[in-house]
């Protein structure tokens, strides 16, 4: 399959596929849509920025539309459910379906934290076909008897790995509880560790899987540098990246005070940027991504729970301000930019006493960093702490060691989408699930997150 055209989707959806663009799939889309359509159960692993989110929307509302979903009785529930591991992506991913749903009558409910439950209730009372949920309020309604899944046989759990990072295991495994067990479940994940790997054998059916490219590298059209600098000097050098460098910098920092300080501090010294961590509202976040996403921001500087909301198209820069908390996060965190085909920056900025995390990183990517040089006359800061020093961890951002009835407090894509070919992208074709290899032992531990 080269084009959407070749695809035997109804009329409707090959309508409002032409109205936004999308002609040539990318290489996941186009793997995995015909094995969904035909009613294989699917697991879906490739890089962010390669259009897993309508790889998935897609098939799903063909198959709603073939079997004539009308409106559901509420004592019925929803005929499909996607998971997703924050709002900020469960409002991505309903974006996305409304941009493919028009004109079919099938509606979607939003089912997060953070956002008045009433009139996600009211959508779902009134009969919405698919439920896009974030995994604590969606059990929150379950036990309260709010909402059932009795009627749903279409099931989604977007980036499953983070849902399982941040400890959500125990309320999925609920969630899937209350679902039927005839239904057709897609599965995607960045990884296939032991925790997944186990979700997969329990709860899908004879899955194929499809493997696009490396999901333990960056894209290879993303270049990777490493700045070994003094913390009191990455202020500066981040100041003259600004001034060179043309285009939107999303900016890494460890904590969510560290953020709100370089923020601060690049506004007075004369960039637009913002901050979006976990605690700030819905609210504030949603309009910080806004505003970035417009071009009313150039720098978004993020914490790494908080980015995984961040799928913002155009992105020309990612600066690891401060290193991650565990190696992997690095390839989610330059996965920002370079989407969909494009060419990006990620810059490291680490200190000497950080050259073993440096080494981490690079044996985990089996690649090595291009060290570029620290321009002279890069000045110190004047006074006060770095924006977020390593002694300042007591501030760290963590999420509940147990996952309840509240989300996470922000995102990790996607939705993102190559209206070309997706150029850089390799990988095989679908595979059965026996051949799959999961992730080696002895990696770092992941911590859970907010």
């Amino acid at each position: 399959m080269k084009t959407f055209p070749e695809l035997p989707l109804s009329k409707v959806l090959q309508t409002n596929l032409a109205k936004h663009a999308f002609v040539e799939p990318t290489p996941v889309q186009a793997q995995s849509i015909p094995l969904q359509l035909a009613g294989r159960d699917c697991v879906i692993t490739a890089q962010t920025g390669t259009g897993k989110t309508l790889a998935f929307v897609l098939p799903l509302l063909e198959k709603l539309l073939k079997t004539a979903a009308a409106p559901q009785a509420y004592g019925k529930g929803p005929s499909a459910l996607i998971l997703s591991p924050t709002r900020e992506l469960a409002i991505q991913i309903s974006e996305c379906f409304s941009k493919l749903s028009a004109g079919t009558g099938i509606r979607a409910a939003v089912v997060v934290g953070g956002l008045n439950e009433n009139a996600q209730l009211e959508a779902v009372r009134k009969g919405a076909q698919v439920v896009v949920a974030t995994p604590g309020r969606l059990n929150d309604f379950l036990e309260r008897k709010l909402i059932k899944l009795g009627g749903t046989h279409l099931l989604v759990l977007d980036e499953a790995d983070r849902m399982l990072d941040m400890g959500f295991l125990p309320t999925i495994k609920r969630i899937l509880g209350a679902l039927p067990a005839e239904r057709q479940t897609i599965f995607c994940s960045a990884t296939i560790e032991t925790s997944v790997a186990h979700l997969i054998h329990v709860h899908l059916k004879d899955p194929v899987r499809v493997a696009i490219g490396s999901t333990t590298k960056p894209a290879e059209h993303i270049a990777l540098h490493v700045y070994e600098v003094e913390q009191d000097r990455k202020l500066g050098l981040l100041e003259k990246m600004l001034r060179d460098d043309q285009g939107s910098f999303l900016v890494f920092a460890r904590t969510k005070h560290g953020a709100d300080r370089l923020a601060k501090k690049l506004a007075r010294s004369g960039s637009k940027a913002t901050a979006i961590h976990g605690n700030r509202t819905q609210s504030q976040r949603n309009q910080a991504l806004r505003g970035f996403q417009d071009g009313n921001y150039r720098v978004l500087v993020a914490t790494d729970v908080a980015a995984r909301g961040v799928h913002v198209e155009g992105i020309a820069h990612v600066v690891n301000y401060d290193l991650p908390q565990v190696p992997e996060d690095f390839i989610h965190r330059v996965g920002r930019t370079g989407r969909a085909g494009m060419r990006g920056t990620a810059s490291t900025f680490s200190t000497r006493e950080e050259r073993s995390e440096i080494r981490k990183i690079e044996r985990l990517l089996d690649m090595r960093l291009t060290p570029q040089p620290v321009p002279a006359g890069i000045e110190r800061e004047a006074r006060g702490a770095p924006a977020d020093s390593p002694r300042n961890f007591p501030h760290q951002e963590k999420a509940p060691r147990q996952a309840g009835a509240h989300d996470a407090r922000a995102h990790h894509d996607r939705g993102s989408q190559n209206k070309s070919k997706g150029a850089g992208s390799k990988g095989g074709g679908p595979k059965s699930f026996s051949t799959m290899s999961f992730a080696p032992k002895g990696r770092s531990p992941r911590r859970r997150r907010a």
